[in-house]
């Protein structure tokens, strides 16, 4: 199993978001090889032009009240904050069912402040990230149970 998420991983970088979507596999499993790779590239490597070129329509519907429509509106906004030194975007799990997915994760654009719990929702249509949603909540400096935001 190993060998063959390293397979992946590494072919995966290669290969067009049409021939992820190869045959014989469900829709929820095409789009989680999609999704991997794009979490990957936007918050892992933090290459936002580069992930959204390659995964997000050019007229990307957005539901943060923050940010405008579209892909150039997305990659404008959100570049500069992945940019900063010290800023940080752990992937904690992704989550595909059909055409939609949620990434969520542990995201801080500053490394002095415990930064927040972020859920990406993410609407796919024919291999293509064409919607977005989010809830950000700030990481807590006190919790009333032991349990951890991730």
């Amino acid at each position: 199993m190993k060998a063959l998420f390293h397979a992946l991983v590494l072919t995966t970088p290669f290969l067009a978001p049409a021939a992820l979507a190869g045959s014989g596999s469900t829709l929820t499993e095409r789009n989680r090889v999609i999704m991997t790779d794009f979490a990957d590239r936007f918050y892992t490597r933090r290459d936002v032009a580069g992930a959204f070129q390659r995964y997000v329509v050019a007229d990307y519907i957005q539901h943060n009240p923050g940010l405008a429509d579209g892909r150039d509106a997305a990659v404008a906004a959100l570049a500069p904050k992945f940019a900063t030194p010290g800023a940080r975007f752990d992937v904690k799990r992704i989550i595909v069912d059909g055409d939609m997915a949620v990434i969520h994760l542990h995201g801080r654009t500053n490394p002095d402040t415990p930064g927040g719990a972020v859920a990406d929702i993410y609407r796919l249509k024919d291999g293509r990230i064409v919607e977005h949603w989010d809830v950000i909540q700030p990481m807590p400096t006190t919790a009333r149970n032991p349990h951890p935001m991730f």
